[in-house]
C-alpha cells in the first residue's frame, strides 16, 4: 500500500514526512497555483523533502496530445523519476500511449468512471486516479467506482494500480483501502484528521496522572 500527500506545501511535507510513512507527493495545477511558486522551483524542493526514494507527481497543462508529451518530457527532465499526470481525455489517452513508448511513467487523472480508468490503464498508465469526493458531489458513488475500477484492473490491466484521490474525510480514504485500493493521496487536512483524535490525548493524560499519583513523576 502506498500513501501520498496531495500538496505543494514544502514545509508541511517536511513536517508530515517525519511522521507519516509516505511514498511521495502528488500535485496538480490548482495545488501548484495555490502555492504561488513556479512549478520549476517547487518540484525540486518537494523532491528534496521526500528524499530520493520518494515518488513525485506533476501534471501537464496542454490540451492536445503532442503538447502533453512535450510538457511531460520537460517535467521528466526537470525531476528524473517524476510521474506525469495526464487527464484522461481522448487526447490524454493518445499522449499516455506515446509516453509509454518513451519510457515515461504516467498517471491517468480526472477519472470519473471505471470505464474511463480502464481505458487509461490499457493505454499504458501505471497509476489511475479516480476522484472519489468529486464523483459523490456529482451524484455518483465514488467508493463504488473505485471498487469497480480495482476489479477491472485486476482482471484486465494488472500492471496498473488505483491511486484514489479527492477526499474530504478519512472515512472515504479507509473505504477505498477496504475496497482493495493499493494507493491513496490525502489532502493535508484529511491526513491531519487521521492523526488527530481527541480521545487519544485524554487517554495519555490519564496514564500520566495515574503514574504521577503513584510515583511522584511522569518518567520511567
Amino acid at each position: 500500500m502506498e500513501l501520498y500527500l496531495d500538496t505543494a506545501n514544502v514545509a508541511e511535507v517536511e513536517r508530515l514526512a517525519r511522521i507519516f510513512p509516505i511514498a511521495g507527493v502528488t500535485t496538480n495545477p490548482s495545488i501548484v497555483a495555490a502555492s504561488k511558486e513556479s512549478i520549476w522551483d517547487v518540484l525540486p524542493r518537494l523532491q528534496n523533502a521526500i528524499g530520493e526514494e520518494g515518488i513525485l507527481f506533476a501534471q501537464t497543462m496542454s490540451r492536445d496530445a503532442q503538447g502533453m508529451v512535450e510538457e511531460a518530457k520537460r517535467l521528466s527532465n526537470a525531476v528524473p523519476g517524476l510521474v506525469v499526470k495526464i487527464p484522461v481525455t481522448s487526447e490524454g489517452l493518445a499522449a499516455i500511449k506515446m509516453l509509454k513508448k518513451e519510457g515515461i511513467t504516467t498517471l491517468g487523472t480526472a477519472v470519473y468512471s471505471a470505464s474511463q480508468g480502464l481505458l487509461a490503464a490499457l493505454a499504458g498508465a501505471k497509476y489511475i486516479a479516480p476522484y472519489v469526493n468529486r464523483i459523490d458531489a456529482q451524484g455518483g458513488d465514488g467508493i463504488r467506482t473505485v471498487q469497480e475500477l480495482q476489479t477491472l484492473l485486476e482482471l484486465h490491466a494488472p500492471n496498473s494500480m488505483v491511486l484514489a484521490a479527492s477526499f474530504k474525510t478519512p472515512r472515504q480514504a479507509l473505504d477505498c483501502l477496504l475496497a482493495g485500493c493499493e494507493a491513496i493521496t490525502l489532502p493535508l487536512d484529511v491526513a491531519q484528521q487521521m492523526l488527530n483524535t481527541p480521545a487519544v490525548e485524554s487517554a495519555i493524560e490519564k496514564f500520566e496522572q495515574d503514574w504521577n499519583n503513584a510515583f511522584g513523576h511522569i518518567n520511567l
